[in-house]
């Protein structure tokens, strides 16, 4: 009844989780992440406990195939279940039981495993494989996540339909202000186009909790400087163009993008929509 990918980013650094399903908050149930450590997706019948005891086999030293044999070999259930595992380094691994509702099976690969069960057919795990292949390795693991799970989506998914939708990312010193490891956190629970969320959550995640890229900032002087300022006047907020932006970018959550004696674009872009 699910779709997913576990993969980690080209430099080893970011593991995590994408996955979609006919299924109330998807997101609750399947993913388990660890900075550092790995990623695991328990489906089908999914076991729950497959995500901290996979989490600890690999702590413990156990690579992705170990820690499927492990899980697996200890579970009476096993025929029923799908799981997928990624670690910062090696192969990933996948495992489909016997009596997974078809269309069942995955495919994995270093640095990434994908599954799926009561599927549209196998299309859904190949063209979210190659999505995968063709990815920019430079790009985000998120937006490789993303692109993978879209192409699984588009080339068809679960075949019951579409209901929820998750991507978790974990990086050490990756969340918000560098004081967690929680990378990337976004859910759709219940939605007729639940990718088509999680789309539109990235980008707001990226705009938020992401940094400028110093080549794009503009010179908050001359004509550009008198610009913001009268366009944050228009929201209340006077003096000094910089303490007057920062004060504005604080209550709008675009702090993360404020430069002292610059504007970001898209932080410009933010308040001209803002200032109508």
């Amino acid at each position: 009844m699910t779709f997913s990918i576990v993969a980690r980013s080209a430099d080893g650094e970011s593991l995590g989780v994408a996955v979609a399903s006919k299924f109330l908050a998807v997101g609750a149930a399947v993913p388990a992440v660890e900075a550092g450590v790995g990623a695991v997706a328990t489906q089908a019948h999914a076991n729950l406990a497959y995500r901290p005891e996979g989490l600890a086999l690999l702590r413990a030293g156990a690579d992705a195939a170990g820690a499927v044999r492990q899980l697996v070999g200890a579970d009476a259930g096993k025929e029923v279940r799908q799981l997928g595992v990624v670690t910062p380094n090696g192969p990933g691994a996948t495992f489909t039981g016997a009596e997974c509702h078809d269309w069942a099976g995955g495919v994995a690969g270093d640095g990434y495993a994908i599954q799926g069960n009561i599927l549209t057919g196998s299309g859904v795990v190949e063209a979210m494989e190659a999505a995968w292949l063709a990815s920019d390795p430079a790009a985000t693991l998120a937006r490789r996540l993303l692109a993978a799970l879209a192409a699984g989506d588009a080339a068809g998914g679960d075949r019951r339909g579409r209901q929820s939708a998750a991507l978790l990312v974990a990086r050490r010193g990756g969340g918000y202000g560098g004081q967690s490891d929680v990378e990337v956190d976004l859910r759709a629970d219940d939605d007729a186009r639940p990718v088509d969320v999680l789309e539109r959550l990235l980008g707001l995640h990226e705009l938020y909790f992401t940094r400028p890229d110093p080549a794009t900032l503009l010179a908050l002087d001359g004509e550009l400087a008198a610009e913001v300022s009268g366009l944050l006047a228009g929201l209340g907020h006077t003096g000094e163009p910089d303490t007057a932006l920062a004060a504005w970018a604080g209550i709008e959550n675009l702090e993360e993008r404020v430069v002292p004696g610059r504007i970001d674009p898209l932080v410009l872009d933010w308040l001209r929509k803002a200032a109508g």
